[in-house]
């Protein structure tokens, strides 16, 4: 309970946190069933505040998408974000509004979009938008 107090988990998180700490894997899977059955851990919820979380950091859809897959969690929608927007943002507070004419410069910034994990067309639109 003290681990969901502070943030949502997902089951594989807390699987992986109560293995750790040594208990008894029959326990583990009957406590986690129970606190789903209370709805105090639901994956659904920890998928909806981490893609929020995420987004509000300037993460794009590929990078989230691996994270929650990583913790577990298969099924998400992240259709309410728009994600052209943010890599348009997030682009021009790291290196400005202007549009760079050198081809270096503007590797340079698809290489960091790229590396927040903005898809090709994301990053594409986000030298388009004015």
């Amino acid at each position: 309970m003290r681990m969901l107090v502070r943030r949502e988990h997902s089951t594989l998180e807390l699987t992986n946190k109560l293995t750790a700490k040594e208990f008894d894997q029959e326990d583990i899977d009957a406590v986690i069933a129970s606190l789903i059955q209370q709805n105090y851990q639901s994956d659904e919820r920890f998928a909806a505040d981490f893609i929020q979380m995420r987004f509000n950091q300037g993460k794009g859809p590929i990078k989230i998408s691996l994270d929650l897959k990583q913790r577990g969690i298969d099924r998400f929608d992240m259709s309410e974000y728009d994600f052209y927007a943010l890599a348009y943002k997030i682009r021009k507070q790291k290196f400005g509004q202007a549009v760079p004419s050198d081809f270096k410069e503007k590797a340079k910034q698809q290489r960091f979009l790229q590396s927040r994990g903005f898809s090709f067309e994301h990053i594409s639109q986000s030298f388009r938008a004015t």
